[in-house]
């Protein structure tokens, strides 16, 4: 994880921004400490896969028999979920992109290998193009069992997503950088939207998964928090008034992680291929690093009110990126590309610090060129309009690459 100090002694307002407080002495060393390390900022990828039967293609609830086996090879990295449809994996600390493609490879293959002894498949796409939940089963933990007989419906609907946490020392400086990170979430969830389809139709979203998200509770958008303790006070609140359980409860796009030091971003849908994973990764590393300099120069904050990010966010749910995208921090619509170039402008100081710039910057265009996970599912099912052909896409492009 980042290695450094914790950030800041107070916080002031400024207009109609927020700004930061702190010593110079305390940048100074920052900055210092950043042009020596290889890389400070630490990735890790949470990827939660669907089980699907080879021969009808319909969700599978085998979890509990390909997990045993899973964990044969990947450990405590391959976890069970909410459903027993689904299987989640998680890779070990990365520090370049080539250890984050090289570990969603293994965790891919080794997931495609322990399904295959019990007749599935594994398949990375938001929403499974036509599997009734009813037939899915909730997995027997009590964890689980407890978050059914809470939030009821929304929670027997299986959905899948893609978690990349990045390592930042310091949860008063990490939410500083959460602060910074809020307009530019939606551009990411555009370029990773892969759910198109529910229940055997086509929605007309990009990415459906993100609208069933949107009705829990916790779900979208994070506030500006001022300070580490206006933030506790909210959680205490929310827990208060048995809303929340604890912290974990939380279910922002981006939050503070509880369990490790890190920013956990949960905004996209799972991607389809590891290209897209590392994709996403290496753009959420270079925003962390962009904001993370603000922060250390003492920039303000934008106060872009949570209602345009939930209509931003929606607009690339809707549309991903076949149509426009809001420009948040301008108050504008902007054409889909353009935003997405403004995005890897936003970032090419830091793709560069990272090493990372060319191969981002293809893999991003490549996408805009190509299309998303939502608008390729798309345009094979037109082919046939056979839904389990889309399946079949799914499948082949989770393999690639493993």
């Amino acid at each position: 994880m980042l290695a450094g100090k914790e950030w800041g002694e107070g916080y002031g307002r400024s207009g109609s921004c927020t700004r930061v407080l702190c010593d110079n002495s305390f940048q100074d060393k920052e900055l210092a400490r950043m042009s020596s390390c290889k890389s400070p900022f630490t990735m890790g990828v949470e990827e939660e896969y669907q089980i699907v039967d080879a021969e009808t293609r319909e969700l599978s609830s085998s979890a509990t028999a390909l997990l045993a086996q899973a964990k044969n090879k990947l450990g405590k990295r391959a976890q069970p979920e909410l459903h027993l449809s689904q299987i989640e994996a998680a890779t070990a600390i990365c520090w370049t992109l080539h250890d984050v493609r090289r570990g969603l490879a293994r965790q891919r293959r080794e997931m495609s290998k322990a399904a295959e002894r019990y007749g599935t498949q594994i398949a990375a796409s938001g929403t499974h193009p036509f599997s009734h939940w009813k037939g899915q089963s909730i997995t027997p933990k009590e964890r689980y069992l407890g978050i059914v007989a809470d939030y009821q419906q929304i929670a027997r609907e299986p959905i899948y997503g893609c978690h990349v946490h990045i390592g930042v020392e310091g949860r008063e400086l990490a939410l500083q950088i959460m602060n910074r990170v809020r307009p530019w979430l939606a551009p990411l969830l555009a370029l990773a939207a892969n759910s198109p389809f529910w229940l055997g139709e086509y929605t007309g979203y990009a990415s459906f998964r993100t609208l069933m998200w949107s009705r829990w509770p916790t779900a979208g958008p994070p506030q500006i928090f001022s300070s580490l303790d206006e933030y506790h006070n909210l959680i205490r609140s929310l827990v208060a008034v048995g809303s929340i359980g604890d912290a974990t409860n939380i279910y922002w796009d981006v939050r503070l992680s509880e369990r490790y030091s890190t920013l956990e971003f949960r905004v996209t849908d799972i991607c389809l291929t590891i290209d897209e994973a590392v994709m996403i990764a290496g753009l959420v590393r270079a925003l962390v690093r962009t904001c993370y300099e603000q922060a250390l120069r003492d920039e303000p904050v934008q106060e872009i009110r949570t209602e345009l990010l939930r209509a931003s966010h929606w607009r690339a749910a809707r549309y991903g990126l076949s149509k426009t995208l809001i420009d948040a921090c301008e108050q504008r619509e902007l054409p889909a590309r353009e935003m997405i170039e403004r995005l890897l402008a936003f970032l090419r100081p830091a793709l560069e610090e990272e090493k990372d710039w060319d191969e981002i910057a293809a893999l991003t265009r490549e996408t805009l060129y190509q299309g998303n996970g939502a608008s390729r599912q798309l345009a094979v099912y037109q082919r046939r309009e056979d839904i389990q052909d889309v399946v079949d896409y799914i499948m082949a492009e989770t393999a690639k690459g493993i």
